[in-house]
This record gives structure tokens, C-alpha cells and sequence, in this order.
């Protein structure tokens, strides 16, 4: 995900440049705007948004961290297009890690910890209430990185947040039903779970969960849009 205290760039630019680069078109792929295996030309895109190939090009490759963007040497950047192969075979790993991290999770979780996955929680309900879709599983994914996070392990945490970033844009291109972003009293359930210090309920619970997630997913292919990067992304900034 998108560092806010990321370097600036080559050029001196602030980083603040390629973030509106990157929010733009993150918002652009995950809101079904931008179509998978879309080419991303650098030129177009400093044109859209007034900056330089540099300032793109980092925002071109913060996406590629996010699994969102595919950069191809001699051809540029490309909207990812997962498979549905790949679909299946990223929430099957999920199924396996994240039970186990949510169990280490309910066994670590002080109140505090219970309260930041609260508050994120509403960050999350609000994204939804306000039909920003993208946002909401952008968010979604944080919350999964960050009961990993509050189970300690490093290597897991890096796991579920590579598994997560592969999921976004899953969950974005092949849902079927809008609260499959992740449905809230799932979410909710598993907080109470954590902050009960119940590590069988919170792996239940997170099994029943990945499980629920992949019935959500409608993996056919779905119609491209004709408009251009310049109107999508112009209908983002407005």
C-alpha cells in the first residue's frame, strides 16, 4: 500500500505528486472504471495529471507493489488481469494462513489492539454507506493485514499483506454481490472473537469467512468500458 511518508523522487519532486497518480488510478481499477489488461501509458498519464514520466513511473510501480499494475519490460504498465485460476489458488493459500493468524491474534490482542480493529471497523461501514466501493476493499485488506499484525509474526504479516494485495483486485473485478468486500458482521464477528481471546473462534471464524468470500466471487469475465483514461480519471478527480 501507498507509503504517506514515502521518499521523494528522483526528479525532488514531493511524493505527494505520484500519490495523486496512484490514488487515481488504484480508485480507476478497483472501482471497475479501468478495465483489466488496460495499458497505462506514462505520457498520457503525466498529460492527464500535469506532472512529469518520472512522477508517473512511481506511481506506476507503488501499483505494481500493490499487485494492482503489471510493468513489462520494453512494453510499459498494464492493469493486471488475475485468472480465475489465480483467484482460486490466492484465497485457497488465505485459507490456510489466516485462520492460524487470527488464533496468535486472539491470544496477543490487548484492549487496544481491539480497539484499533474497531475504529477501523467504521472506517470501512463508512467507505460502503458512501458507495465508495473501491475504498471499502482497499480497506478491507488493511484489516486483515492488521490482525496479522497484532499476531507478531513478521513472516505471516508479509504473507497475508502480499495475499490481501492480490485480493483487492479479485474481489474488485469478479464479485457478484456488493458485500462481499467483507461482509460486516463477519468482520465484527471476528474483532469480538479477538478481543475475547478466543483463538478457536477467531480461526473458525476467519475459515468461514475466506470461505464466504470465494462464493462471492463471480469469476467470469466481465464487459469493458470504452471510455478513455482521460474521462475515467477525470470523473475521479471531480
Amino acid at each position: 500500500m501507498l507509503d504517506a511518508g514515502a521518499a521523494d523522487d528522483e526528479a525532488g519532486k514531493p511524493a505527494v505528486r505520484w500519490s495523486a497518480v496512484y490514488l487515481g488510478l488504484r480508485s480507476g481499477i478497483l472501482g471497475h472504471s479501468i478495465a483489466p489488461g488496460t495499458k497505462l501509458p506514462e505520457d498520457e498519464l503525466g498529460a492527464i495529471y500535469s506532472v512529469s514520466r518520472t512522477v508517473v513511473r512511481a506511481a506506476l510501480q507503488a501499483l505494481a507493489h500493490d499487485r494492482l499494475v503489471r510493468l513489462e519490460p520494453n512494453r510499459g504498465a498494464f492493469v493486471a488481469k488475475p485468472s480465475k485460476t489465480e483467484a482460486r489458488e490466492v484465497f485457497e493459500a488465505r485459507a490456510l494462513v489466516e485462520p492460524k493468524v487470527a488464533a496468535l491474534a486472539a491470544e496477543n490482542a490487548s484492549h487496544a489492539d481491539a480497539e484499533r480493529l474497531r475504529r477501523h471497523l467504521d472506517d470501512e461501514h463508512r467507505a460502503l454507506h458512501d458507495g465508495k466501493d473501491g475504498e471499502a476493499v482497499v480497506l478491507s485488506a488493511q484489516f486483515h493485514v492488521a490482525i496479522a499484525e497484532i499476531a507478531g509474526q513478521t513472516i505471516f504479516t508479509e504473507m497475508v499483506r502480499d495475499l490481501c494485495s492480490r485480493s483487492s483486485l479479485i474481489i474488485s473485478l469478479y464479485w457478484r454481490r456488493r458485500d462481499t468486500t467483507c461482509e460486516s458482521h463477519a468482520h465484527l464477528a471476528l474483532v469480538d472473537a479477538i478481543a475475547k481471546r478466543s483463538p478457536l473462534d477467531a480461526a473458525e471464524l476467519m475459515t468461514s469467512h475466506l470461505v464466504d468470500l470465494l462464493s462471492g466471487l463471480d469469476l467470469s469475465e466481465r464487459d469493458t468500458t470504452n471510455r478513455t483514461l482521460a474521462e475515467i480519471l477525470a470523473e475521479k478527480r471531480s
